[in-house]
């Protein structure tokens, strides 16, 4: 059985909201439009948790989502070079964790999110996600 990867997406509140996600109860994740954020994207698997984060305004994680189904072409684009993954919301944080939060904490030192903080999609190493869960309860 392969081991589930952990991840987190960008979206800012105004755009696409974690109300919204809930709302809408599933979304394809698409306007990626970085080579790296792409190959992350690629790299999700059906059943992978994801962290949604609101950046610019509010700059924080607010909620869990999974994968529900693995990339296909970006349908809002007729550059084949662009995909998207769906997902669906699985919860929200009790508490959202502030990016203050995340630089504060010594277990989250070497976080994607600090380290390359304009990436919309970037992996997250399993002890990052439990922290952040940790965080958020």
């Amino acid at each position: 059985m392969k081991k589930a990867q952990y991840w987190l997406v960008k979206s800012e509140p105004f755009k696409y909201s974690w109300e919204k996600f809930n709302e809408d109860g599933r979304t394809f994740w698409d306007g990626v439009r970085n080579y790296q954020a792409r190959n992350n994207l690629k790299g999700m698997k059906e059943g992978d948790l994801v962290m949604f984060y609101h950046s610019n305004e509010g700059k924080e994680i607010v909620g869990i989502a999974k994968v529900v189904k693995e990339f296909y072409q970006d349908p809002t684009t007729d550059d084949a070079n662009w995909v998207v993954v769906d997902l669906s919301p699985v919860e929200a944080l009790k508490k959202p964790v502030t990016l203050e939060q995340i630089k504060a904490d010594e277990r989250l030192k070497d976080i994607g999110l600090i380290r390359q903080g304009r990436l919309s999609v970037m992996s997250l190493k399993p002890e990052e996600f439990d922290r952040i869960v940790e965080l958020g309860s």
